[in-house]
């Protein structure tokens, strides 16, 4: 399964969602951000790749759905609900997307 986070800059959140992820249960996974200044910014090309895609706050569900209505049509979006309060491999951080993302996906190796 394909695995998209989303939050704004690609710097913490979606960032450590990708590495603790990655390989888990199988699964590729990526990050984006949703803004202009994002590290690796969200293209149509994400969404389309992607079987879920999670994203950090609803603000991000707001402007994925805003820019890529037609290529979310079919696709599973998941908000986590995690603010922008943590930095890169926060261990609090780590706990939050283990305990929400599990509820998603299957993290059996």
């Amino acid at each position: 399964m394909h695995l998209l986070f989303v939050c704004s800059r690609n710097k913490w959140r979606s960032l450590t969602a990708e590495t603790i992820f990655q390989g888990v249960g199988g699964h590729e996974v990526r990050s984006a951000g949703t803004e202009e200044n994002a590290r690796i910014k969200v293209t149509a090309g994400h969404i389309g790749w992607a079987d879920l895609i999670f994203a950090m706050e609803k603000k991000h569900i707001r402007r994925l759905q805003d820019k890529f209505g037609y290529e979310l049509a079919g696709k599973r979006l998941i908000c986590l609900h995690i603010p922008d309060e943590f930095e890169y491999m926060n261990e609090d951080l780590i706990g939050m997307l283990q305990s929400s993302v599990s509820l998603h996906i299957d993290q059996d190796d």
